[in-house]
Parts: structure tokens; sequence; C-alpha cells
């Protein structure tokens, strides 16, 4: 998060910056040098060959976890963190999925008009990466419910890694999940 905003202070156009509540309790080493992360380039989190897994803030985290749990069952998930929005990079999404041939996007908003939409997009607009996909893509989402003030409601609408470990297997069998 530092290099980001440090990189969208510096930038001459306006910057609008979100941040997931989920990540405002989170620790973790933050470099005292004077760093920036170029805007518009996405971090290959975790490299993998069977499912590519395309998240944002928190849920690259609930993704992470997600990945150890199925490596155990011998699948190989790749991690993508595109960090920005907008640019989005559109290439490293891509290349994942050409490498992978499945795509599971993790997105805390509900499915409509958002970020997953986007990124199914991405996916599907491109003929070489189409012509890769081994499954439909699967966006795990928020559900399409107001969101609740409740935590334990709140938890529910979420997705998860339970939420992600499920679409990872949907793909994977090309089969609709219990919890989907």
């Amino acid at each position: 998060m530092k290099g980001l905003l440090k990189t969208a202070i510096r930038d001459n156009n306006p910057v609008i910056s979100f941040e997931s509540s989920r990540l405002m309790t989170r620790k973790g080493p933050v470099p005292d040098d004077d760093y920036t992360i170029p805007l518009g380039k996405a971090d290959i989190k975790r490299e993998g060959t069977d499912v590519t897994v395309v998240a944002l803030a928190w849920l690259v985290h609930e993704a992470l976890a997600a990945a150890e749990e199925l490596a155990k069952e011998g699948i190989s998930v790749e991690i993508v963190d595109p960090r920005t929005l907008v640019p989005l990079d559109r290439e490293a999404i891509r290349n994942s999925v050409q490498k992978t041939g499945r795509l599971v996007i993790a997105d805390e908003a509900g499915p409509t008009a958002g970020f997953s939409a986007e990124v199914a997009a991405v996916a599907t607009e491109d003929a070489a990466t189409f012509a890769r996909l081994k499954a439909p893509v699967r966006r795990v989402c928020a559900l399409q419910v107001p969101i609740p003030y409740s935590p334990v409601l709140e938890n529910h609408v979420f997705p998860d890694r339970k939420r992600i470990i499920d679409g990872v297997r949907e793909v994977l069998d090309g089969r609709k999940s219990a919890a989907a």
C-alpha cells in the first residue's frame, strides 16, 4: 500500500484509492526506504499451473490461503494481484490465463458491473486467451444483497477462502459446486 500511495501522490493525474476495511487491522513489514510501485503493474503472488485466481486487497490473502489448502491436494493455483483497477494490467491476466487455461475471479463487490466482470471480459474478449480456456470463467463475489451491518451476516455475504476453493474445484471439475 505504501508504494502504491507514494506513486499515486506523485502522479499528475487524479487518483482515487480504495481501501478494504478487512485489511485495516492486518500487520506486516513496511520498508523504510522511499519506494514506489507502478500503477497498472500486477503482482504474481504465487506461481501455478492448473488455475489462475485474480483477487484484490483482502481477497488476495484469502486466495493465498486457499491455494495452500489446494496444494495439499496437488492443485497448483496461480494468484494474480492486479493492485490497480485503472490502469488494469490486462497483459498479466491474459498471460496467466493462457498458461493455466482456467480463471477464478475473487471480488468483494457483487457480480454486477464490477471488477469481476471487467476481468472476465479481459479473458474472454481476447481471442488468443479465450481459445486457451478449458472451462468457463468463475466469479466468486459478494452475494447480490445489500451489505449487512452485522459482522456475522457480513461474513456470510463476502467471499472467503472456502468459496474460492469451491470456485477452483468447479472450474477444474467442470461442474457447479454446491456452494455456488
